[in-house]
């Protein structure tokens, strides 16, 4: 058993759902982000993803659009998270997965790129813009790493099913059609699609897309495995990227804080 499907289990036996708190590695710099993903654990992270920066991130928000270019300026590549993830394994045992586009590990290297997730214990990756029909190299060379895959609630029967039964570690459902980013109200439809998947298949339902309070968090708490929050972190981050170089531990304070706050309705 790997430390994603460890983790839904011990928290299902708690009748506890997981938060999933999404940092963009490198944002606004490496020793910082290993700061925040430890602060995170501390502070209720039950799993976590790491953005891979990239320069045309379609499925992106403007927020984490930004929080990409704040990380590329500072260098941000596969191989430099690559180190951070080896570093925070030094200290925790958090679930990781990192969550990016195609292109950046294709040209990394498909083999490469598995081989390194395996060496520093990598536990998940999550690629928005490769569909399940095309992702069959990185399946086939992905024996221990959860290839987690998103379906929509605009998605039909067929494509349930069909990603439903190529996804492991859980399902990334996304709540609202477009991009990421913080909303106000979100759709009931997800709850449709997350009916229909655990029907299909025994496997986690974490739900993400436009969630950006404890109230939301509830909402979809009642009826999801774990709720994935993103956009709303990153603007905590970046609201107090003023008191970089002067005090961080505040910065790390506030957005833990708001991490909390998110994890309290899903205990």
């Amino acid at each position: 058993m790997g430390r994603i499907e460890d983790t839904f289990t011990r928290l299902q036996q708690r009748d506890e759902k997981a938060l999933i708190p999404f940092l963009m590695a490198g944002d606004p710099n490496l020793k910082l982000t290993k700061k925040l993903v430890l602060a995170a654990e501390e502070s209720g992270a039950d799993l976590l993803e790491l953005g891979i920066p990239y320069s045309a991130p379609l499925a992106d928000g403007p927020t984490i659009q930004q929080a990409a270019q704040r990380s590329l300026a500072q260098g941000t590549n596969l191989t430099a998270i690559f180190k951070l993830v080896e570093e925070i394994r030094k200290e925790s045992e958090l679930p990781l997965i990192l969550m990016g586009y195609y292109n950046s590990i294709f040209r990394f290297g498909l083999e490469k790129f598995v081989e390194r997730c395996a060496e520093v214990e990598v536990d998940g990756v999550i690629i928005p813009d490769l569909p399940p029909e095309e992702g069959v190299d990185l399946q086939e060379l992905s024996v221990e790493l959860d290839i987690i895959l998103l379906l929509a609630s605009t998605s039909n029967q067929t494509r349930i099913e069909k990603v439903t039964d190529l996804s492991s570690g859980f399902i990334y459902a996304v709540s609202t059609a477009g991009v990421t980013g913080a909303r106000e109200e979100l759709s009931t439809e997800i709850e449709k699609t997350a009916t229909k998947i655990k029907q299909i298949k025994d496997i986690p339902v974490a739900v993400g897309f436009g969630i950006s309070s404890p109230t939301h968090v509830q909402q979809i708490g009642e009826f999801a495995d774990g709720v994935i929050v993103g956009s709303a972190i990153i603007k905590r981050l970046e609201k107090n990227l003023d008191l970089l170089g002067r005090d961080e531990e505040e910065i790390i304070a506030k957005v833990c804080r708001f991490i909390s706050n998110l994890k309290e309705p899903l205990t």
